[in-house]
């Protein structure tokens, strides 16, 4: 296994919270997360994977709204929680109470970054937006994740992945070709809308290293998702036609598909000619190699529904495991369309460490997905289950709001953490 994805060797059997990282890329960089649900959490977990010092602020008594969606849930705490926030400390905190917010303030002046996907709008309505930050923080990098962005007449408004998806297209271009518009089976905007911010504040980083000083990066889920589009938002730029959904097939490429074997589904993914004599000659059809309708690769998006016809009526006579070894000798991409089950049992998940176990401080021992990138000389790590709601509070406002535990008592007495 990677140095890169093993897990750090101090996380304790009940999970307590190892020393902060020394070796990764952004050790020494504190976060302080003010997000919550998908893409702000994402976001920091990613940051706090490349060893930076996450602080989780939630709200006292509820927290995450993301810890009540379930089940399932591992012990009290809920799967879709677990799933996108180890590597943080956590800690409550109520900012409407003024106590609260001078705690948060100075919690903020001492962040490298501060991640936030409130509706625009609320930290400045708090005092503490980016015209604070410069007076108060001036090298802090202060990321907001929004709903539609920055300008225009939505920017104000909320957003929600299923809704983004929709709004921005790709609900339009995803399903069955005579179908009904079908969203991804994952919040795939939200997800994007993390990694774009985590890209940004990884950009924002290197620029204050270079002496630019704080700076304001925002990503939306409106700008992702018509970003991811991508080649589709192409086509219809240059054409002027409308996209259309073409099920498991490609709008530019044929066959790249799914087809029915006897037994299982495949897909199959021709990306040029060469490959499709190649395909041809497995599956014992090689009289299509020189049929006019399927030559080149425009020929047969023209003539899709016959080549694809053609392909399904020879692979069903087939079974899938024929198929693919006589697709693997010939070098032609393809793949058995796996379960989420199967995917994470795949030899290939365990080899590049993409399920791991931590112990977690009350739901025991979980199981959860790995670091997806490597790093060669300064690896990510899991370091810190995800915490449990306030667990890190008193240590946190000690280490960096200087309060005694006398005085951490007498804002939890007050409901202020």
């Amino acid at each position: 296994m990677h140095a890169g994805l093993a897990m750090s060797a101090t996380m304790t059997a009940q999970g307590s919270s190892p020393e902060v990282s020394t070796t990764g890329p952004l050790a020494g960089i504190r976060v302080l997360d003010l997000t919550r649900v998908l893409a702000g959490p994402l976001c920091t977990m990613t940051l706090g994977d490349l060893g930076a010092d996450v602080i989780k602020v939630e709200q006292p008594g509820k927290g995450d709204d993301t810890r009540a969606w379930g089940p399932p849930f591992a012990g009290t705490e809920s799967a879709y929680f677990l799933g996108v926030n180890r590597n943080k400390r956590g800690i409550t905190l109520d900012v409407q109470d003024p106590r609260g917010l001078e705690v948060l303030k100075t919690l903020m002046r001492q962040a490298d970054v501060i991640v936030e996907n409130f509706k625009p709008g609320t930290l400045d309505k708090w005092g503490v937006g980016w015209s604070f930050l410069q007076r108060e923080a001036p090298n802090t990098i202060l990321a907001s994740i929004s709903g539609f962005g920055w300008d225009g007449p939505k920017s104000k408004l909320p957003g929600y992945d299923f809704l983004l998806q929709a709004e921005c297209g790709l609900m339009a271009i995803t399903g069955d070709t005579d179908g009904e518009p079908m969203k991804m089976g994952v919040a795939i905007v939200d997800l994007c809308t993390g990694m774009y911010a985590t890209i940004s504040i990884l950009a924002a980083l290197n620029a204050r290293n270079n002496g630019a000083g704080g700076q304001h990066v925002q990503a939306s889920l409106f700008t992702t998702g018509i970003s991811l589009l991508a080649n589709v938002a192409s086509n219809a730029l240059i054409s002027g036609k409308p996209a259309g959904r073409y099920g498991n097939g490609h709008p530019n490429i044929v066959p790249y598909r799914a087809f029915a074997c006897s037994d299982a589904s495949i897909a199959v993914a021709v990306g040029n000619d060469g490959q499709f004599a190649a395909f041809c000659s497995a599956v014992e059809r090689p009289e299509w190699i020189d049929d006019a309708r399927f030559k080149a690769n425009p020929d047969r998006v023209r003539n899709r529904a016959d080549i694809d016809g053609l392909i399904s009526a020879q692979l069903a006579t087939m079974t899938a495991d024929d198929v693919l070894a006589r697709l693997a000798k010939a070098s032609v991409p393809s793949s058995r369309i796996n379960t989420v089950t199967e995917a994470l049992a795949d030899p290939q998940t365990t080899a590049t460490g993409l399920v791991r176990e931590i112990e977690h401080t009350t739901a025991g021992l979980i199981r959860t997905l790995g670091i997806p990138f490597h790093l060669s000389e300064t690896g990510a790590t899991v370091r810190r289950a995800p915490p449990t709601l306030g667990q890190h509070t008193d240590e946190v406002l000690a280490e960096l709001a200087g309060l005694s535990p006398s005085a951490v008592a007498e804002l939890r007495t007050a409901g202020v953490v």
